[in-house]
């Protein structure tokens, strides 16, 4: 009966073996699925973690810049007051996609593909005072989007390609009032072809719903590229806060036209501009810091920083400059930093003006300031170059020679107009002139009584 139950039992164990194994199978196929579930959430939890976060003058920043991003994450810190999402995939920002950023202050959304912004889409962002949305694929628009950014001063839509027509009529007159002067500069029509190139801040609205530009658009885009970039300051980077324009290595000969107004600092490295022209900088006011920094610059005109009351630092240093003409640094009042390393510097008679105003400006810190030229002072510090050069005047030394031989041995002042002469009249015009003729030695002898 015993060895009968043993029987029993082990084909009972056998027969569950079967059902067990199905079920671990079963347990595994889910556990793949999990893994393949998790690493999906590790994924984006990895592209979160990307996202550099950081604190600068007591203000948070989330650097999510050229991650290849399309959405926004909404677990991303909400108390941030600048997001970086430049250089991205975003192609459509939906209604209410930031709405979580409630403290935000700036949002930089330029290079990415966007083409569609919905109204509501900044709902919410009542704080918020800079949208970037340059460098996109947006062709139309309406106001909407902006009722909700209260705050707004700085809005970059330029190098997008507008259909100057009757859906943008809104939006356009909305730029073109006065007390938005820093909404939607440089922005220009791509088409229709009666408006190619025309700034929308410059637009007559009425004419966008015209006859003459809807029949435009039965006879088709124009064909070829959409948007023409006629100006340099389209392809430089405008970042906050600040602003700054970033047109380093971008190929420039000069300096871009229709620069903004507010900018803060400017770097213009690494490019080829040669010349730097009069009043180039006359309208940027408020700059603070200017980098021409590894250029050819070879000539700098006379107020060529005319305006730049407020600069504060000069980066000249790389270039090809050999002196400066008189009067350049004379607007520049508050600087405080001037870089002039690598540069061919020339010592002779022109350099003495640089010299000169560095020494009435002693606030101004300076750096590489040697000469390369003529080649018996090069290497020598230019201040040394010119202090022998006022320490040693020829025609001086000789006029002190010639007047102590004179006391020495009772020389005329036939003999001293005699040397005179002998000097060529050019030089005796440099000379300081007597303020009343000389009188012959006497001896005048006073009694008192």
């Amino acid at each position: 009966m015993r060895l009968l139950t043993i029987i029993i039992i082990l084909l009972l164990l056998q027969s569950a073996e079967p059902r067990k194994g199905g079920r671990n199978k079963a347990a595994q196929r889910g556990t793949k699925g999990r893994v393949r579930g998790r690493g999906r959430a590790s994924l984006m939890k990895r592209q979160t973690q990307e996202c550099k976060e950081y604190t600068e003058k007591r203000e948070k920043f989330l650097d999510c810049q050229d991650r290849q991003l399309t959405f926004v994450n909404q677990d991303w810190p909400k108390d941030i007051q600048h997001l970086l999402l430049a250089k991205n995939k975003i192609q459509v920002l939906r209604n209410n996609m930031f709405e979580q950023f409630t403290k935000l202050k700036s949002l930089d959304l330029q290079q990415n593909a966007i083409s569609v912004i919905e109204d509501n889409a900044f709902s919410g962002l009542d704080q918020l005072t800079t949208l970037l949305l340059q460098h996109n694929r947006i062709r139309t628009a309406s106001e909407e989007f902006l009722l909700p950014l209260r705050s707004l001063s700085y809005l970059r839509i330029f190098d997008n390609p507008w259909s100057c027509r009757c859906p943008l009529e809104t939006l356009v007159r909305t730029l073109q009032v006065p007390s938005n002067r820093n909404l939607g500069n440089y922005a220009k029509c791509a088409e229709p072809r009666s408006m190619k190139g025309k700034k929308l801040k410059e637009l007559e609205a009425e004419l966008l719903c015209a006859k003459d530009n809807r029949s435009e658009v039965l006879e088709g885009p124009e064909p070829g590229p959409v948007i023409e970039k006629s100006d340099a300051v389209s392809i430089c980077n405008l970042k906050y806060p600040g602003p700054l324009l970033n047109c380093r290595h971008k190929g420039l000969n000069r300096m871009p036209p229709e620069m903004p107004l507010d900018l803060v600092g400017i770097d213009m490295s690494n490019n080829i501009i040669k010349h730097l022209r009069p009043k180039q900088f006359l309208l940027s006011k408020e700059l603070k810091l200017l980098n021409l920094s590894s250029n050819k610059l070879e000539k700098i005109d006379t107020a060529a920083f005319a305006g730049l009351l407020h600069l504060r630092h000069l980066d000249l240093s790389n270039n090809s400059l050999r002196y400066f003409p008189y009067g350049v640094l004379e607007d520049l009042y508050f600087l405080r930093k001037l870089n002039l390393d690598n540069n061919p510097w020339m010592c002779d008679y022109y350099i003495h003006y640089l010299v000169y105003w560095l020494k009435h400006h002693p606030a101004v810190s300076f750096t590489g300031l040697i000469c390369s030229e003529p080649e018996e002072f090069r290497g020598w510090r230019v201040e040394d170059y010119v202090k022998t050069y006022n320490g040693e005047c020829p025609i001086d030394k000789q006029i002190e020679d010639n007047d102590n031989g004179q006391g020495a041995h009772g020389g005329s002042e036939n003999e001293a107009q005699q040397v005179m002469g002998e000097m060529a009249e050019g030089q005796l015009d440099l000379l300081p002139q007597p303020i009343r003729k000389k009188e012959p030695n006497e001896i005048d002898i006073i009694r008192l009584s």
